[in-house]
């Protein structure tokens, strides 16, 4: 189980995922809808729903709840009800591997205001001093170059390219694999 509780930079505070919060995240979903549409799978008109947005936020809880995966939403302090962006770890892996992936998207009207890797900089400290994680694995398209940006800036390293990696907006992308290993070095138990 991942005990989880809010984290906090300058600017931001990031919420653990609850289905408290559907509603807020709803609203981030349906104003950044074309913003994050090129990056994300096709979504029918279900996924825009509340219930859904919900569901999608319990499943979240019960992944930390079962150690497998964390999602924080992110809100300016001061603005706890407008979710501005989301992390995840997921698919945490423990054993020899001590590994995870992260995910993250932000609201279009927030980009480049360094709000992500603020919030990037917390998670993945959290990532490696909390969860004593050894590895956190990052994968962007080629040509979405603000995630190519921000991942350079927060230390992940390039380690290869697969090809039609996912399924994303209806065609199979390549991605740019990258990771981050854990500077204080975490031996399996």
């Amino acid at each position: 189980m991942i005990n989880l509780s809010p984290l906090f930079t300058d600017r931001l505070e990031l919420q653990p995922a609850t289905p408290a919060l559907a509603k807020a995240q709803l609203a981030f979903e349906l104003s950044n809808r074309a913003h994050l549409a090129r990056w994300e799978p096709l979504r029918d008109e279900w996924y825009f729903s509340e219930i859904s947005a919900g569901l999608r936020l319990r499943q979240y809880q019960r992944d930390a709840e079962e150690g497998r995966g964390v999602a924080f939403l992110l809100t300016l302090k001061g603005v706890p009800e407008r979710v501005i962006g989301q992390i995840t770890l997921s698919q945490i892996v423990r054993g020899v591997f001590l590994a995870a992936y992260l995910g993250y998207k932000v609201d279009a009207a927030h980009q480049g205001q360094g709000l992500m890797r603020e919030a990037l900089e917390v998670v993945l400290a959290f990532a490696f001093d909390t969860l004593r994680l050894h590895r956190i694995m990052a994968n962007y398209q080629p040509d979405n170059e603000r995630s190519a940006r921000l991942l350079e800036r927060c230390g992940f390293v390039i380690e290869g390219k697969a090809h039609d990696y996912l399924f994303l907006n209806g065609a199979w992308r390549d991605h740019v694999l990258t990771a981050l290993t854990n500077p204080d070095p975490v031996l399996p138990a």
